[in-house]
Parts: structure tokens; C-alpha cells; sequence
């Protein structure tokens, strides 16, 4: 089911932003799947559109991701997201941004903030390009429920979801090394009193024609605040086929 929803969320945003004038964008699908002794599947998908004309930038994306085992879940992730700024130049822009992840395998069920803030475009050109934001915000989120051992035989304690105000970070940087082979490596902070949530991309992206290419990448994601034995730091390698309109 995962399968098909992702395929044709692909398809229909492949075709939508070969329609829609002075939107860019690309599409990511990858898939893992083993059977045998042991039967795996993961699934990951991803969409990102982005517009920007003489006084303003937008950028909207979504992410999917899904593993299986043996029957049984291992990983459950969907994440929405979107940015519009105001540019006072061609380098300089004010922005407001929003984020909500949901995420069953997390310290935190979701997290949801939004931010506004400054931006800038410290290179520029046909081969780097490197952008910084940075401002205040507000996340809501919601810790996951915990199973407490003793007394015996034990039971589950649910948390009231909560909320502070952060200080949001972000940096793209992205290198074009040849022709076809190109460097990327994005970070998102989003830090508060209670809990700082980093996230780090970073991989390479070869084209294969004008509209397909292979991307490899590495993500990171660290919460600081975590009740054990949940792990502060994931990781995630994909290597995926990406679409470009």
C-alpha cells in the first residue's frame, strides 16, 4: 500500500509541476526489498517544490519513509513542510516557515513548529550556492508514551503534549563538482529549553539524462532530551532515483 501511495504521489507531482509556470522541483522514490530467511521492505519518497521570482521565494515539500520486518514495523515517518520569503535583494530576505513531522519510532510522536526570520545567500553562482536562515519560533510536540516497570506488573505513562520557543537554524549548501555530479548538504536546527532536534543531509546526486538522476545520502537526526532506552541520534542511508521538473 505504501508502495502505490508514494508512486502515485510521484507521478501526480511529476505532472503538476510540468504544468505549473515557474515552479522547480524534483521527486525521490527508493526501495529496499528482500525476502527469503528474512522478508524487508523499506520505502522512502520525497517531493520538493520550489518557486522564486523578483520579490519572493516559496518552497513547499513532503517526505515519506517506511520499513518493515518480518511483518513488523520498524520505522513510520511522514513529514510536511513549507517557507515563503520576502526578498529585499537579491542576496537578503525575510521568511516565514512552517514544519510538522510525525514519527512513530521518536522521542516525540510529532513536533510541530513554525518560525520566522532572516535570510541570506552568501554564494550565488552557477557552480556553489549557499544560503543561511536564522530566527525565532514556536514548536509544539508531543513525547511518546512510556512503559514503566515497577510496581509490577507495570504500565503505561502518557505525556501531555507540550510546547516552547526555539531558535531555528538552517543552512543549504550546494556544489556542482562536474557536469553531472553535484554535492549537497542541508542542517536544520531547532533549539529550546527542553529539547534541541538537529538534522544533517548530506550526500551526492549524479544525473543520468536532463530529468533522471541517482542520489546517495546520509541523513542524521539528534534530539538532546530523550528518556531511555530511546537512542538520541537515527541515521538514515538512502540511495534513491530522482525526478526532476
Amino acid at each position: 500500500m505504501m508502495k502505490k501511495i508514494l508512486g502515485i504521489a510521484i507521478v501526480s507531482a511529476m505532472s503538476m509541476g510540468a504544468q505549473a509556470q515557474g515552479w522547480t522541483g524534483q521527486g525521490e522514490f527508493g526501495l529496499v526489498l528482500s525476502n527469503g530467511n528474512a522478508d524487508n521492505l523499506t520505502v522512502n519518497g520525497k517531493l520538493d517544490f520550489k518557486f522564486e521570482e523578483e520579490q519572493w521565494l516559496y518552497n513547499v515539500y513532503g517526505l515519506a519513509l517506511r520499513a518493515e520486518s518480518d511483518d513488523l514495523q520498524t520505522a513510520n515517518r511522514y513529514e510536511l513542510g513549507g517557507k515563503a520569503g520576502y526578498k529585499f535583494n537579491e542576496r537578503a530576505y525575510m521568511f516565514g516557515s512552517g514544519r510538522y513531522e510525525n514519527d512513530d519510532f521518536a522521542p516525540y510522536e510529532y513536533q510541530a513548529t513554525v518560525a520566522v526570520g532572516f535570510g541570506y545567500k552568501a554564494i550565488d553562482d552557477e557552480a556553489t550556492q549557499l544560503s543561511f536562515e536564522a530566527g525565532p519560533g514556536y514548536r509544539r510536540y508531543q513525547p511518546v508514551d512510556q512503559f514503566v516497570a515497577t510496581p509490577a506488573p507495570g504500565h503505561i505513562v502518557s505525556f501531555d503534549s507540550e510546547g516552547d520557543f526555539v531558535g531555528r537554524g538552517f543552512m543549504d549548501f550546494k556544489h556542482k563538482l562536474t557536469d553531472n555530479t553535484s554535492l549537497f548538504d542541508t542542517l536544520l536546527i531547532e533549539g529550546g529549553k527542553d529539547n534541541t532536534f538537529a538534522q544533517n543531509d548530506f550526500g551526492v546526486q549524479v544525473s543520468m539524462s536532463e530529468k533522471f538522476a541517482i542520489k546517495a545520502g546520509i541523513q542524521v537526526r539528534h534530539n538532546t532530551d530523550v528518556i531511555a532506552p530511546i537512542k538520541k541520534t537515527d541515521t538514515l542511508t538512502t540511495v534513491n532515483l530522482v525526478y526532476g521538473f
